[in-house]
């Protein structure tokens, strides 16, 4: 199953690689669910595979797929567990910022990503920072480097994590940075106290850092800019609800296929026989088709504006794949969430059934749409597609201060 040559490798042969691992993920989905048990095996069968390295460059010794190729093999992923892929979500991302940096930094990072690492997110306080800056600090220490210490929350990824990034300060500044830092250090606590009633398994609660060491060449600076990073964290989060939607038209046709109970108001036929029940069925999987294709559409766009050329501003590289993938936000929530709605139209009571737990995919589908909220993606759309204004280059999360004019974003 290795690869040979330099080159990306394309997404027949990696689906091939992969998919006995998201077989197994998916056989324990369903009691991993009901037992709300962490999916701590099922990363390490993935780290095992090497799943984590799909991005790094071939000349870095990763599989270096487009982002198509990434979100395809996601969607893949989800449509087994969407918590599983859903984890990963700061991996890649991470991987993104990685390729951003000086060739040092590439080097080496990149190489603990080949070994195996897996990268957790620590950006958001729950309370108290003001929109555009985070409490959490970094303190000088000898030698150069820093001192981290804060609380995060929404730390999607970390439990599961070899490395964290933490979105830190250093103190006395307003500056952002994020700081690398190590999840197995003694000053490291992180608690699985996720309580949302979705995506449960995917390790998002809180991280404490207390005097944590960061040397300096692992921190990297967060300023306002035009890359795609954004873009692809919104993407990561859009090939989880197209996997979603995949499971759904799974789990509808296995219900329809296997049903022998029928309704004396219905037509009397088998389910699987019935031509409204089939229709039911249809209009579940063509949902999840244009969900899927309009995630892959968008996928395209970022890889298209990657590869411009060095006379194209990285404001028309960023805005291109922004457009789509906040396209894609606007258009594909509503799909797969409504497929999982109407997926118990399919069925009868037995549907319901707390074992089947056919619930988890519009909790899990209602809770990745609340990321990013679509009113706002949709009102930036019509702002560039009215007045050219870019959509907004880099995202932050804090208590509003002041009122600014709706075209600040």
């Amino acid at each position: 199953m290795g690869r040979t040559t330099p080159g990306p490798a394309s997404y027949t042969e990696l689906a091939e690689r992969f998919a006995p691992v998201f077989d197994r993920i998916a056989e324990g989905a369903l009691d991993r669910e009901l037992g709300r048990t962490l999916p701590f095996e099922q990363v390490t069968w993935l780290k095992e595979a090497g799943f984590g390295r799909l991005r790094v460059p071939a000349e870095h010794g990763g599989f270096g797929v487009s982002v198509e190729t990434l979100v395809r093999l996601l969607v893949d992923l989800a449509a087994a567990d969407s918590s599983v892929a859903h984890l990963l979500r700061s991996h890649f991302a991470f991987v993104e910022t990685i390729s951003l940096q000086d060739e040092a930094f590439r080097a080496r990072w990149f190489g603990r990503v080949v070994d195996g690492a897996i990268f957790g997110n620590a950006a958001t306080e729950r309370s108290g920072n003001a929109l555009g800056t985070v409490a959490t600090r970094l303190v000088p220490a000898g030698g150069g480097g820093y001192l981290l210490t804060g609380e995060k929350y929404y730390t999607t990824g970390t439990i599961f994590a070899d490395y964290v990034a933490v979105m830190a300060s250093p103190e006395g500044g307003s500056s952002r940075l994020y700081a690398i830092a190590p999840t197995r250090h003694a000053g490291v606590e992180i608690r699985d106290d996720w309580d949302g009633f979705g995506q449960q398994m995917t390790g998002t609660g809180t991280a404490v850092f207390r005097e944590v060491p960061i040397p300096a060449e692992d921190t990297v600076p967060r300023t306002e800019s035009t890359t795609h990073e954004p873009a692809f964290l919104q993407l990561m989060l859009l090939s989880v609800l197209a996997g979603i939607g995949k499971a759904v038209v799974r789990d509808a046709s296995s219900l329809v296929a296997k049903r022998t109970r029928t309704f004396s108001t219905g037509s009397g036929q088998l389910f699987r026989e019935d031509p409204l029940i089939l229709n039911l069925v249809g209009q579940l999987a063509a949902k999840s088709f244009a969900a899927e294709s309009s995630v892959l559409a968008a996928a395209r766009e970022l890889d298209d504006a990657l590869a411009l050329g060095p006379d194209a501003s990285a404001e028309d590289r960023y805005a291109r794949g922004a457009v789509a993938v906040d396209l894609a936000q606007v258009a594909v929530p509503p799909l797969v969430i409504d497929a999982a709605q109407q997926l118990f139209d399919t069925a009868g009571a037995s549907a319901v059934s707390r074992g089947k737990a056919l619930d988890r995919h519009w909790r899990n589908a209602r809770t990745v749409a609340t990321h990013n909220p679509v009113a706002f993606k949709a009102r930036g759309l019509g702002d560039w597609f009215v007045n050219g204004v870019s959509p907004v280059a880099l995202h932050s999360i804090g208590e509003a201060t002041a009122a600014v004019p709706a075209s600040a974003g």
